[in-house]
């Protein structure tokens, strides 16, 4: 029998994909905030962490991230198996949870509160709500971002490597470069799910989604840190 896309199905199906989508990617959300709160608490990983964020060790930290990401991704994208989707989705969050340590850790250490992550959360979920909203509700094809965001990204990347090679710090603009480049990639992973994915790969949708959201976290939380 050949499988279909969600966008073929009928529309209570596309509904119902839709709800699991964003219910797992909140539930991904909950359980990155109870393992940061967990993670952030165990003084040896943060220690370790802090020490990997400064020159090669940083570059061969987040080789690592993408190379599990990655495969994380391969797997819940590989499979309608429902046990190893949700392996996938566990890696990834835990992945996630573990890069943002320091980051998470220093904004603490900016103000001696958490009122930096709760305002760049936020922001974060703020805007992923109105980008989400206009992408749905147009339900337009943004797969023509793809080659954008395919370039963006090498570039982001090359700058990063050059940063580092030559000791120059990439600065505010570069974040809010990055913060450009997740908004265009939330647009494109909410366009995308309905072509991308079968009904039974909501897991895997959630997935996608919730790296985009944390790109963008990520890069406006550094922004809110540099404003201090």
């Amino acid at each position: 029998m050949a499988v279909q896309a969600i966008a073929q199905e009928s529309s209570e199906e596309r509904t119902l994909f839709y709800q699991r989508t964003y219910q797992h990617l909140g539930i991904a959300v909950l359980a990155f905030i109870l393992l940061e709160s967990v993670l952030l608490q165990i003084d040896p990983l943060v220690e370790m962490m802090l020490s990997l964020i400064s020159g090669w060790s940083w570059l061969l930290l987040l080789g690592g991230f993408w190379f599990v990401t990655n495969y994380a991704e391969k797997m819940a994208l590989g499979t309608t198996d429902r046990s190893r989707q949700y392996l996938a989705y566990g890696i990834y969050i835990f992945a996630e949870a573990l890069l943002f340590v320091p980051l998470l850790y220093l904004a603490i250490n900016v103000t001696n509160d958490y009122s930096l992550i709760s305002q760049a959360g936020l922001v974060a979920l703020a805007l992923f709500g109105g980008l989400t909203a206009v992408a749905l509700t147009m339900e337009a094809d943004f797969n023509f971002l793809k080659a954008g965001l395919t370039i963006g990204f090498f570039v982001a990347i090359g700058l990063i490597v050059a940063g580092m090679l030559f000791g120059f710090s990439l600065g505010l603009w570069f974040s809010v470069g990055m913060v450009v480049l997740a908004a265009g990639s939330i647009l494109y992973q909410t366009s995308n799910i309905r072509y991308r994915y079968q009904k039974e790969q909501y897991v895997a949708a959630s997935l996608g989604l919730f790296a985009s959201l944390m790109l963008l976290f990520w890069y406006i939380l550094d922004i809110f840190m540099r404003s201090e």
